[in-house]
């Protein structure tokens, strides 16, 4: 057995008992006592160095989590004071901190609300204010390669560390503490970040070799997270400061950023070089790393200066500066000059980006052109020629004052770059802010470090602004009227004014119209969102008012959605008071039916019986059905009803003109002509209509459960209100269906329906008599003997009776009208059989 194998087992059986008592032991004083043997193999105890490694690998996590086990235990509640602090926080706060940073954020994560969590939360919070984060990363910049840190441990330990806040706030909630929030939690980490990279370098002139790895892949991880800002805010001047003079730090930094993943590379190097305020510190932090990374170079001379326009003028100057620092570096700095040269005198990115990325493309131009040196300028003076003459051209054809003063600006800075007197360029232009910050940036620029002043442009850009500012507040000043206390000094020439602006004559404004903050929509599946799920009165109202119009209007969308459309418009409530809403309803479901007649009418008969519809419902649908049944019946005069007859399509395609001209002759010559008799009438000549192919539908399914008693819903009970409609909706049914196929078998039916109920009471009985008249009225005189003869005798009996007797007077009108029709329906038959007899 080697030492190795001798130290675990040695450690395994001294440690074993004791985690049983903690996890198992009712006694409180067999518990401390443990606690108490086990201290010696955290940090600052007397165990040696192997079995507290081997106590720290195999047995640390389970002691921690036999703790945390024993959160709602007597033992747990009767610590105190110091007692709690050094048996409880100690074990957390003096072991290794990956792993009490795992269990306590898992506990934190898994444990419900009460002293316990409270006690896991107070730990955390002490655990990041006792510096362990610092000695966590520490403790990886010493891990070497062959090492026991696991790469899936790294991974999770990198996770949760850089998603602490999230984490914590995600069970917290409302109650998270303060050192828990994102400011002050990477505010405090950039600080353990700065502090790890002190004790590398202190490492490293020690002769001692650190790993920089996970630090730079946690820096990496955080700012992709987007908390770069928090990061750098306390890195970048620090480091800056320290790259000055010390060639170490430089080593250190440039070293961090290269080991950050490649992935992450991008966020990184963008906090930093928003945090710098000079060129030559991104050079000493980053050193050639551009030339080493691809996506670094990706990103320094192509994204952040082509794609991106956010960014402020800083940022271009250090990118550009970086690049012009270094031999090595410098023929990235002529990449980028053609490539923004080539960008600038595109016309077609003049007439399509917006002007904000012009004058940002711009101001990356004149810098790189600033650092070009003397010798550089005859090898690109082509490039710069032809981006000056075409850039300014296509900038001078613009319609925008603001670009045509940009293409000016620049093309004098870039003709006198060149300093060639015959294309030196002059324009006239009236000068502001934005033109002589483009000419400043031609100024040479001096390469010490100016980290603690801002640019001169953008530190004299706010004392513009307020001078503008306050320039602009005068004027306004000046031409707004005088206060009354300043018209008390004028006397009687302010009087005289205000007396002389009663003279004026008001606008004629009653024609005005209140400008609506909602549009209307304007396609059908926009009108029925917002029909279904909008809580905005006004677009609700917009919407039921223009749905009319755009179902008519859009038949084919209709018809995808008119199922959906009706379910929403049947269940509709007025729940802002819309003016004339049951009417925009009724129009909108009318309008539905017509346009799409069989799916939307078999839903609306379906949804009569069913069952959680109130009587105004049930009214409604009868009402709709009623509406857009006679619209359906109305004669097909237009192509964009329906189809024409074939006979009349096929005479104007033959004829053409001179059909419309005879046609034209023909009723003038008929207005002009005085007859005094015109004999015989020829019988009206039969036209088709849409309804007469689904006058089925809307029919039969009404008649099908009129006579069974729902549990909600009782048309021969109570519910004699709905009865009523139901009757005198079937009669107009049946009636606009005079001509059609199925009228026949429609009032065979209609009889049988009628007798069981005629004698209830009034709207059921105004119903059950215009049914009645509408059968004689449609039915012909020879089919209503032939199939309704052993009906007619009772029928009559119970008319007459009504004529004479009813005590409402529509109830007797309409009695009298049947038996009229009767008598006439039976005369005719009579005296068209009389010649057979």
């Amino acid at each position: 057995m080697d030492g190795s194998s001798g130290t675990e087992v040695l450690v395994r059986q001294a440690v074993s008992p004791y985690v049983r008592i903690i996890a198992s032991s009712h006694s409180s004083a067999e518990k401390t006592d443990a606690l108490h043997s086990l201290k010696h193999y955290l940090e600052d105890g007397n165990a040696s160095a192997n079995e507290r490694a081997e106590f720290n690998r195999a047995h640390y996590t389970r002691v921690l989590q036999v703790l945390i086990s024993n959160l709602t235990s007597d033992w747990f509640h009767s610590l105190h004071g110091e007692e709690w602090r050094e048996l409880w926080d100690g074990f957390f706060l003096r072991g290794p901190p990956d792993q009490a940073l795992l269990v306590l954020l898992d506990t934190v994560s898994s444990t419900s609300a009460g002293s316990g969590l409270d006690q896991c939360v107070s730990v955390l919070e002490r655990f990041l204010s006792a510096g362990r984060v610092e000695v966590l990363l520490w403790s990886k910049c010493l891990v070497v390669i062959g090492g026991s840190d696991s790469a899936q441990l790294r991974e999770t330990v990198l996770t949760r560390l850089s998603s602490l806040p999230d984490l914590t706030a995600n069970r917290l909630q409302t109650h998270t503490p303060s050192p828990f929030l994102p400011p002050q939690y990477y505010t405090h980490l950039a600080e353990d970040v700065l502090k790890t990279l002190e004790k590398t370098c202190q490492a490293l002139r020690g002769g001692q070799d650190c790993s920089l790895g996970f630090v730079a892949q946690l820096l990496g991880k955080v700012c992709m997270q987007g908390h770069g800002e928090c990061v750098f805010e306390i890195l970048a001047p620090r480091l800056s400061s320290l790259t000055r003079s010390d060639a170490l730090w430089r080593r250190v930094s440039c070293k961090l950023l290269e080991n950050v993943p490649e992935r992450w590379i991008e966020s990184v190097i963008t906090a930093l070089i928003h945090h710098l305020h000079s060129a030559s510190a991104l050079s000493r932090l980053m050193d050639n790393l551009v030339l080493k990374n691809k996506k670094v170079q990706f990103v320094l001379t192509h994204k952040l200066l082509l794609l991106q326009y956010q960014h402020p003028t800083r940022l271009l100057r250090n990118v550009l500066g970086y690049l012009a620092l270094d031999v090595g570096r410098r023929p990235l700095l002529k990449q980028v000059m053609r490539s923004v040269c080539q960008v600038w005198c595109n016309s077609s990115a003049v007439r399509h980006t917006p002007l904000e990325q012009q004058l940002y493309v711009s101001r990356a131009l004149l810098l790189s052109v600033s650092l070009l040196n003397p010798a550089e300028i005859p090898e690109l003076r082509e490039v710069l020629l032809q981006c000056m003459l075409g850039g300014v051209q296509c900038r001078l054809d613009s319609s925008i004052e603001r670009v045509r003063r940009m293409g000016m600006v620049v093309g004098e800075c870039l003709s006198q770059k060149l300093d060639t007197p015959t294309y030196q360029l002059k324009f006239q232009y009236e000068a502001d802010e934005e033109s002589r910050e483009l000419q400043s940036l031609t100024e040479p620029q001096s390469e010490d470090d100016q980290e603690d002043q801002q640019p001169a442009n953008e530190a004299h850009r706010p004392e513009l602004e307020t001078r503008g500012q306050s320039s602009e507040t005068q004027s306004v000043t000046s031409s707004q009227p005088p206060t009354t206390n300043q018209t008390s000094g004028h006397g009687r020439g302010s009087d005289s004014e205000l007396d002389s602006d009663d003279e004026l004559t008001p606008y004629d404004m009653s024609a005005d119209q209140v400008k609506q903050k909602v549009a209307p929509p304007r396609y059908v599946r926009d009108c029925l969102e917002a029909l279904m799920s909008s809580d905005d009165p006004e677009r609700v109202e917009l919407s039921l008012q223009a749905a009319e119009g755009l179902l008519r209007k859009n038949v084919s969308a209709t018809r995808e959605v008119s199922v959906q459309f009706s379910k929403v418009m049947l269940h509709l409530e007025d729940r802002y008071s819309t003016a004339g809403f049951h009417t925009l309803r009724q129009n909108a479901m009318v309008a539905l039916t017509v346009t799409d007649t069989q799916p939307v009418v078999e839903y609306l008969t379906a949804e009569f019986y069913s069952l959680n519809y109130s009587l105004r419902q049930r009214l409604d649908i009868l009402e709709v059905l009623a509406l857009s049944a006679q619209e359906l019946s109305e004669p097909i005069t237009d192509k964009r009803a329906g189809p024409r007859p074939v006979s009349a399509v096929t005479m104007l395609e033959q004829c053409g003109e001179v059909e419309h001209w005879r046609q034209v002759v023909d009723k003038r010559i008929q207005s002009k002509t005085r007859r005094i008799s015109k004999g015989v009438s020829q019988p009206p000549k039969a036209t088709p209509n849409r309804y007469a192919p689904v006058a089925g539908f809307f029919f039969f399914p009404l008649l099908r459960n009129y006579d069974r008693p729902q549990v909600t819903f009782d048309l021969l009970g109570s519910d004699h209100l709905v009865l009523g409609r139901l009757l005198h909706t079937l009669g107009l049914l049946m009636h606009l269906a005079i001509n059609a196929p199925v009228r026949p078998v429609t009032l065979i039916y209609t009889p049988a329906f009628h007798l069981p109920v005629k004698l209830h009471l009034l709207m059921v009985r105004r119903g059950v008599l215009f049914a009645v008249c509408a059968v004689f009225l449609s039915m012909p005189s020879d089919n209503l003997l032939l199939e309704l003869s052993d009906d007619l005798v009772e029928t009559r009996a119970w008319l007459a009776d009504v004529a004479e007797s009813d005590p409402d007077s529509d109830c007797r009108s309409l009695a009298v009208q049947s038996l009229v029709l009767l008598e006439k329906n039976l005369k005719t038959h009579l005296q068209s059989s009389a010649p057979e007899t």
